[in-house]
Formats: structure tokens, C-alpha cells, sequence
């Protein structure tokens, strides 16, 4: 079947975001933000406990959203009407400066835009348990804003029911944008959480192997280092 659709993971794939560096600032951030409602490391537990309830999610009536408040304002007691909005004002304030722990990919821009001209569908497949506004700021770090890139997707965890590394969550993207597994190709460097649960759905995969192994002898996919092996191996399926 004919490539319709890229899905693209984002965190070490089109945004150079290394976790081990990141998010160690940003839970100093976030805790630093939240000690108004509880000390910083009763929040990041409660907020540790909420990502993994999210992770484990499968229920399609449940968002990601839903689960995470859900869970959160259970184990802690306290409103998540009020805490919702304090927090999106985090992600508009300071969020920002965690942007110097990450890097622009060159590249990135170019790739997307790549598919863009040869009419393919492009979704964001990045790990849904951040807000959208945290995830669009993400994307703009990488130059890939949303106002200049028409994505079919970029999904967050208001808009999706499942996490990485479920394929669940591989399953609702392409219903959400209609399109057939063996249509579609999903680009990313987690071999676990990118490429095992996509291609167990019969998703073509390539991984973006940054250290620069190989896949094992029974799944040779394609695979490279950098984005532009990325392009490479799209122009020679497009061609």
C-alpha cells in the first residue's frame, strides 16, 4: 500500500531532548511551582503515581487527562478544577526556561517539510502525558511550530486514551486520522516504547538508532542515526 502517513516521535527525535538532563529541571520547576498546594516531594510522588495511571490507561472513554486528574485528585485531596488552570500556568511561564536543556535538530524542519510536499499526512507521536501546550512548546523549540505546520496530529494527553508503550495508543492515532497500519510509517529512537508496540500492529517502523546499534537479527527494520537517514530512506520509497 502506498505511504500516507509519518508519524513522528518528538523528545530525541525531531527535538534533541535527552530525559536524563531534562527532566531533572523540570521537576525542580514544577515543584518549586506546586509548594503553593503541597511540599515538593509529596507533589512529585503524587505526580510520579498520576504519569504511571496514565501509562497503564487502555479505557477508550477515559482520556489521559481524565485518568491523570482523576488519580491525582484522589491521592491528594485537593480540586483538580483549581489545580488544572494554576498548572497550564506553569507550562505559559516557566516552562520556558528548561528550552536551553534541549536542542535544535537542523534537520527536523526540512524532514517535515519533505513530507509535507509529498502530501503525506504528519503526526506528532509523541508520548501523550504532557499538555498539549507543554508539547506545542516542545515543537517550537525544535522549530516545527504548530501555526506553520499543518499536522494531522500532535497528540497530548487531552486528546488521546493511551500512553506509550502501549500499542493502544498506536491503534486510536490511525483511527483518529483514518488511516491503515501498513499506510503508515512511525519514526522514532525508543525501541521499546516507538518502534516494538507500533510494528506488533504491522506498522512499518525505521529507528532512529542515535547509538548507532542495530536491530535484532530477527526484526532487521531499517533503521539509522540521524534525521537524514530519515529522508534518505523516504526518498527512495517515494521515488
Amino acid at each position: 500500500m502506498k505511504l500516507q502517513t509519518i508519524l513522528f516521535d518528538l523528545d530525541d527525535t525531531l527535538l534533541g531532548n535527552d530525559m536524563d538532563r531534562f527532566l531533572p529541571g523540570y521537576f525542580d520547576l514544577l515543584g518549586q511551582h506546586a509548594e503553593k498546594y503541597l511540599p515538593r516531594d509529596r507533589f512529585l510522588h503524587e505526580l510520579l503515581t498520576s504519569t504511571e495511571a496514565m501509562i497503564r490507561n487502555v479505557d477508550p472513554t477515559v482520556s489521559n487527562r481524565d485518568v491523570f486528574w482523576q488519580t491525582f485528585e484522589q491521592r491528594t485531596g485537593l480540586d483538580s478544577a483549581e489545580l488544572e488552570p494554576f498548572f497550564e500556568q506553569f507550562y505559559r511561564n516557566e516552562f520556558a526556561q528548561l528550552r536551553n536543556r534541549t536542542e535544535k535538530r537542523p534537520f527536523a524542519a526540512e524532514l517535515v517539510q519533505f513530507c509535507f510536499d509529498h502530501n503525506l499526512n504528519v503526526v506528532v507521536a509523541t508520548n501523550p502525558l504532557f499538555p498539549l501546550i507543554a508539547i506545542e512548546a516542545r515543537l517550537d523549540w525544535g522549530g516545527l511550530p504548530v501555526d506553520q505546520f499543518n499536522f494531522a496530529l500532535v497528540t497530548g494527553y487531552e486528546n488521546m486514551h493511551a500512553a506509550k508503550p502501549q500499542p493502544a495508543y498506536y491503534t486510536e492515532i490511525l483511527q483518529k486520522i483514518g488511516c491503515a497500519p501498513e499506510a503508515a510509517l512511525m519514526v522514532g529512537n525508543d525501541w521499546e516504547a516507538d518502534i516494538l508496540p507500533a510494528y506488533s500492529l504491522g506498522i512499518p517502523t525505521f529507528w532512529l538508532s542515535l547509538d548507532g546499534e542495530t536491530p535484532p537479527a530477527d526484526l532487521m527494520l531499517p533503521y539509522g542515526r540521524t534525521l537524514r537517514d530519515v529522508h534518505a530512506f523516504l526518498q527512495s520509497n517515494l521515488a
